[in-house]
């Protein structure tokens, strides 16, 4: 049976902003499902509960949503993925670099076989890549973005550039150098930039969410047209969007032709250790993005005695 459509265009957007596994946690924590409540489901659509549903009868305090790691996810399956992303907030717009992860949910194949998604190539934009390569651009490369808060950019952090090297996918000259930059001491290039700003979600559309786009890639400064032609409308039409669960952290569903394709999450250890304790008493944090009709009720931790 041949791929669709859509499924063969998901193995760029895999390829193209697969991020590899970071160690964000070493904690007891990120061996088990954390202990939040959901509303009951089946698996068909129509067993799914409304989003405001949920937020209302099953709102999460502070510390259920400290209870969240970018590893624990994967012990949770879709529904309950997105029946936490439905109870966040945009908050505010990131800046600076972020560490990120690709997570399959329970039920998933813990696997990123791009080459199986894709058919088993991408032959496109002048570009023949398929079996193993595929698979080893999907799982290896992306370490994470940097996001330029002011310029409401993003550029994605790529620690080797070996691999799209040797397939002819990267152009860089003396007049057209790559850019990098550095991050706890390694250098990491940085490629297909994005814009940033607030829009609907296309799984919740009760609030906005801070929306990564790539769609006019070809626009923004630093860009090159290989690699990063394959992330905008004349390559993959890429959008990300992302919530935040708590200072520091976000987390994230990649789509492709508007038709979601994996989740992820991005991390900056150094904003969510020293926002923490704040966080947990009040619950407050800037909210760049319309926050939607029905507020969002966060329950606050209780406070601690001894």
């Amino acid at each position: 049976m041949k791929p669709t459509p859509t499924l063969a265009r998901a193995g760029c957007v895999l390829a193209a902003f697969a991020l590899a596994g970071c160690g964000f946690f070493e904690s007891a924590e990120d061996k088990a499902a954390p202990v939040i409540s959901f509303a009951p489901y089946t698996e068909n659509y129509a067993g799914k509960p409304d989003f405001a549903y949920v937020e209302h009868r099953f709102p999460l305090s502070t510390a259920d949503l400290y209870r969240i790691t970018p590893k624990n996810l994967s012990f949770l399956d879709q529904e309950q993925v997105d029946q936490i992303y439905a109870r966040l907030t945009a908050g505010p717009i990131p800046d600076g670099p972020f560490e990120g992860d690709l997570f399959f949910p329970r039920g998933g194949s813990g696997k990123l076989r791009l080459s199986e998604i894709a058919g088993g190539g991408l032959k496109s934009l002048l570009v023949n890549v398929a079996g193993a390569k595929l698979d080893l651009i999907g799982e290896t490369l992306w370490k994470g973005k940097v996001f330029y808060r002011d310029q409401r950019l993003l550029r994605n952090r790529i620690e080797d550039l070996d691999a799209l090297k040797k397939l002819g996918l990267v152009e860089d000259s003396a007049a057209n150098p790559l850019q990098k930059t550095r991050v706890d001491g390694k250098d990491q290039w940085l490629l297909f930039p994005a814009k940033l700003y607030c829009g609907q979600s296309l799984l919740d559309g009760r609030r906005e969410s801070i929306i990564i786009d790539y769609a006019f890639t070809d626009e923004l400064p630093g860009y090159r047209r290989m690699p990063d032609i394959m992330a905008g409308r004349d390559g993959f039409a890429i959008r990300d969007e992302i919530r935040m669960v708590y200072p520091g952290f976000y987390l994230g569903r990649a789509y492709l032709d508007r038709a979601f394709v994996v989740n992820f999450v991005l991390y900056n250890k150094d904003i969510a250790e020293r926002a923490k304790d704040e966080f947990l008493k009040t619950g407050k944090v800037q909210q760049d993005c319309w926050t939607g009709t029905q507020q969002r009720l966060v329950v606050m931790a209780p406070a601690r005695t001894g």
